[in-house]
């Protein structure tokens, strides 16, 4: 019979122990997931995948040894702890170390008021391909669109469970159902190519599968004929799609593994002024629906909603155990981890406020500049903020787009960038990070 995640964790904890580990925290996840492929009318690829994978930390001292495996044999978990307890044994000491005190622990929480878990059937492979199907047929109805590189859907299921020996013991499961397709126009050196792609965690909230394909086709027929802007400075506007990868060099900078090394352009800005003022950054692990929430954080530690930026000022950093000993301070409940790796700091959902205006006004105000669509390719400096990242959209004039372009780089300092941004009001509420479309006010563009 199949071990539950649950009874895996705890019978790790207990050979960590026999095998002589001073503290251990274990995990153990189960999960199913399909994906399908079609191209050209028919199936391209099918995979299905089913199985349980199990994570054990082991602390000796002031040591610890992380290890993994996807065999749940009973051997197999006590090998497991014997080779842990054996690394540990040869790791440095890192007065950091340790599992949360009891009375940090997160107790009661309401898994159900995340409702994270689709209550329906498993779709099966058929339902799948039909929807694949339905949008690549959809897109290359679109006049213009040569072919359909992908058009691909998907469902998974996880469970996973977090045991320690402090006496934390909580699990809790995720679905998620997914589609998406990219859309090809032109031939050679003229060929352009966009995408669309939706994913939730309840199937009836999926979009159809006819607009998927058809926003695919509509985004690529638009970048046909794109060429290189000209070289000088201007406003740019970063939509929606892309926007949050700003927002991104931020959680990232004040992460506390960042900052313990020292290694921030936001090192030196705590309570100062990193975006404009009415503008706040939250983080809202526990919101509905949402695919990053989470009842507790990796160590057992309670999540809760946290103003990181709040009217414009940065108010802390994100921090797990470790990290927060590190600096004196007390961890936010952000600690994340994989099977085979100890925990570390991570945010979950995270929401920046929405602006008034609408993207096409806030192009409408900008004049002449850039509006990306897409960004490759990066060049950030972690300490300085310096910023270079390859991007391709539209060329904007009189605030209305005049043409495509692609093959150009935008270049600025995040903290300068950051500090002047306008948001529009078009962010999608139902993605763990929720960030609309946002102008920066000037940055140097570099094209033909």
């Amino acid at each position: 019979m199949t071990q539950s995640p649950e009874s895996l964790a705890h019978d790790l904890l207990r050979a960590a122990t026999r095998a002589g580990a001073d503290a251990a925290d274990a995990m153990a996840v189960a999960g199913t997931s399909t994906s399908i492929r079609v191209l050209n009318g028919g199936l391209e690829h099918a995979e299905r995948s089913e199985g349980t994978e199990i994570g054990l930390r082991v602390i000796l001292g002031q040591r610890q040894a992380c290890v993994s495996a996807s065999d749940t044999k009973p051997e197999t978990l006590h090998e497991m702890a014997e080779r842990a307890v054996a690394m540990a044994r040869e790791a440095p000491d890192d007065p950091t170390i340790g599992l949360a005190d009891p009375a940090q622990l997160a107790q009661g929480w309401d898994i159900a008021a995340l409702d994270m878990c689709d209550p329906g059937t498993e779709p099966d492979p058929a339902t799948l391909e039909a929807a694949a199907l339905e949008a690549e047929a959809a897109a290359l109805a679109v006049h213009g669109i040569t072919q359909v590189q992908s058009a691909s859907a998907g469902y998974g299921r996880r469970t996973r469970h977090l045991a320690a020996t402090n006496g934390f013991s909580g699990g809790y499961t995720r679905t998620d159902h997914g589609l998406s397709c990219v859309a090809i126009t032109g031939e050679g050196l003229t060929m352009e190519r966009d995408y669309y792609g939706d994913m939730r965690i309840h199937r009836a909230d999926m979009e159809p599968a006819e607009t998927v394909g058809r926003i695919a086709a509509e985004r690529t027929i638009a970048r046909a004929g794109a060429r290189q802007p000209e070289t000088g400075a201007c406003p740019v506007l970063f939509d929606e799609r892309i926007a949050g990868s700003l927002i991104q060099h931020i959680l990232q900078a004040v992460n506390g593994a960042a900052i313990a090394r020292g290694a921030s352009w936001l090192r030196d800005a705590l309570g100062e002024q990193v975006l404009p003022r009415g503008l706040d950054l939250i983080e809202e692990p526990l919101r509905p629906r949402a695919s990053g929430s989470r009842p507790f954080d990796a160590e057992g530690l309670p999540t809760r909603t946290r103003a990181i930026v709040k009217e414009g000022m940065l108010t802390g950093w994100t921090l797990d155990l470790a990290t927060a000993r590190k600096l004196g301070l007390q961890s936010t409940g952000n600690a994340a981890r994989g099977l085979s790796s100890p925990p570390a700091p991570s945010v979950s959902n995270i929401a920046l406020t929405q602006g008034s205006a609408s993207r096409d006004e806030l192009m409408a105000g900008m004049g002449r500049g850039l509006l990306i669509t897409s960004l490759i390719g990066s060049s950030i400096n972690p300490n300085t903020g310096d910023y270079s990242r390859g991007a391709s959209g539209f060329w904007v004039e009189d605030g209305q787009i005049a043409y495509p372009v692609n093959e150009c780089t935008v270049a600025g300092n995040l903290r300068d960038m950051l500090g002047g941004i306008v948001p529009a009001n078009d962010a999608r509420t139902h993605l763990s990070h929720i960030c609309p479309s946002l102008l920066v006010e000037g940055m140097t563009l570099a094209g033909a």
